[in-house]
C-alpha cells in the first residue's frame, strides 16, 4: 500500500484507508458482529491500511468500539480520525461546550488517549468561518494532546474554500468521486495550504460499485433516491463504463480516478467483508492513465457540472 503525505500534520497515510461507518451496522439484513468487524480492521492493517476514519454516531458507537478493541495493542501503527456534531445516541447537535465531552466519550470507546484527528461532521456553513466557538474549543484540545489536528467534514467545494480560507484547519474531508467533481475546484487551493484531504463517499454509496441498477430499490439512506434519479445514475454509469478498463473492477477504477490527484491524501471507502476490503485494496496496485481520467472530467464537465445528482 503507498503512502501519501498527511498534510502538513508530520504524518502519513495509506493511500487508501478504511470508511469504519459500517463497523457494528446492520449488514445483508443482520448486523455485523464485534468479530466480523475486528477481522476486517486487522486485515486492513494486514494489507498495509494505518488509516481509520469513524465517527460516534456510526452504528451509534459500536464503530468506535470495535476499533477500540481492534487496534488496542496497534495504536502507535495507525491514524484515527474522528468527528463531532453526530453523537452516539443518534442525535446531531453542534454545542461547542459539548466538544470537549463529545471527544471525552469518542476517546474511551476507542480505547486511546487521543485522537490524530477530528472533523466537525458535515456542520452548518456559518460555523465554518472560524468566528464560531468551535475553533477556539479545537485549539484547546490540540493544546492539550486530545487531538492531533483538526478540520472538517464537508460535501462542496465552497464549504472546502470557507474552511480552507477562514481557518487554521489541517484537515478536509470532502465527498468527492466520478459523479461528483465540483469539489477538486479546492484541491489546490487545500494543497497549498498544507490541508491533507480525505475523500469520502468514493463509490457514490455503492453505485460505483456497478451492484446497482434502474430497478434497484432501497430502504436506508438512499430512498430518499427518486425513480428518476435512479435512472440518471443508471444512464451515467453506463457511459462511465465507456472509457474506464473493462478488464478490472468498477471499484477499482472509481478509486484510482480519486487517487489520480495528487492533493488527495486518502481515500476511504467502506467494507462490508474482507473480499471488499480486499477489491477496494487493489485500487492501489496501478494507476488510471491521464487520458481515461480526462475522460472522466469532461463527462463530468459536460453532464452533471451543471445538474448533478443528489446525494
Amino acid at each position: 500500500m503507498e503512502k501519501r503525505q498527511f498534510g502538513n500534520t508530520g504524518k502519513f497515510v495509506s493511500e487508501i484507508g478504511l470508511g469504519a461507518w459500517q463497523l457494528g451496522n446492520k449488514n445483508n439484513g443482520g448486523e455485523m458482529t464485534e468479530s466480523e468487524g475486528i477481522e476486517i480492521v486487522n486485515k486492513a492493517i494486514e494489507l498495509g491500511c494505518n488509516f481509520f476514519d469513524t465517527a460516534p454516531n456510526y452504528a451509534l458507537g459500536k464503530s468506535e468500539r470495535i476499533l477500540g478493541k481492534a487496534l488496542k495493542d496497534k495504536r502507535d501503527q495507525v491514524i484515527i480520525s474522528s468527528k463531532f456534531g453526530h453523537h452516539a445516541n443518534g442525535e446531531i447537535g453542534f454545542d461547542s461546550n459539548k466538544l470537549e465531552q463529545s471527544v471525552d466519550e469518542s476517546l474511551k470507546r476507542l480505547q486511546t488517549d487521543y485522537l490524530d484527528c477530528l472533523l466537525l461532521h458535515n456542520p452548518p456553513f456559518e460555523y465554518l468561518n472560524g468566528e464560531s466557538d468551535h475553533f477556539e474549543e479545537l485549539e484547546k484540545l490540540k493544546r492539550q494532546g486530545k487531538i492531533g489536528a483538526y478540520g472538517a467534514s464537508v460535501d462542496s467545494s465552497d464549504e472546502m474554500f470557507e474552511v480552507i480560507n477562514k481557518t487554521d484547519s489541517q484537515v478536509i474531508e470532502v465527498m468527492f468521486n466520478i459523479f461528483h467533481q465540483d469539489p477538486a475546484r479546492a484541491f489546490q487551493a487545500a494543497h497549498e495550504k498544507g490541508i491533507g484531504l480525505i475523500i469520502k463517499v468514493p463509490l457514490d454509496s455503492g453505485w460505483l460499485s456497478g451492484k446497482y441498477n434502474a430497478q434497484s430499490t432501497f430502504d436506508d439512506i438512499r430512498s430518499r433516491w427518486t425513480p428518476e434519479i435512479i435512472q440518471r445514475r443508471t444512464n451515467m454509469l453506463e457511459e462511465t463504463k465507456q472509457y474506464i478498463n473493462p478488464n478490472q473492477s468498477l471499484v477499482k477504477s472509481a478509486l484510482q480516478f480519486i487517487l489520480a490527484y495528487e492533493e488527495v491524501a486518502t481515500v476511504i471507502p467502506g467494507a462490508k467483508s474482507v473480499q471488499q476490503l480486499e477489491e477496494n485494496f487493489s485500487a492501489s496496485e496501478g494507476a488510471m492513465d491521464k487520458e481515461t481520467v480526462q475522460q472522466l472530467q469532461n463527462m463530468w464537465e459536460s453532464q452533471l457540472k451543471d445538474s448533478s445528482l443528489p446525494w
